[in-house]
């Protein structure tokens, strides 16, 4: 359970969803969030296994995140809070 305790888990999860996205798709899509606690969520998030990263040997360099299999399952439990928050709150 205190994998999703942090601020910005779900939310970092949920933009990812079935997709590929890259860093500064993924900070502008998060409104708010700071460069060191994006680093630090996607490290996280990378060490539990719930998304992979891909680092590409470019210059500029390339990163790229998806979710993994297990990160795929958390997505229908963000998609219920969000429903339950958009009816009760």
């Amino acid at each position: 359970m205190q994998v999703f305790a942090g601020k910005w888990t779900l939310l970092i999860i949920f933009q990812i969803n079935h997709r590929i996205i890259r860093y500064g798709e993924l900070k502008r899509a998060i409104p708010g969030i700071s460069e060191k606690m994006l680093i630090e969520e996607l490290k996280f998030l990378c060490n539990k296994g719930f998304i992979k990263k891909k680092q590409y040997p470019e210059v500029p360099p390339r990163v790229e995140y998806s979710l993994t299999p297990l990160g795929e399952k958390v997505l229908p439990i963000i998609d219920e809070i969000a429903r339950f928050g958009m009816e009760n709150l």
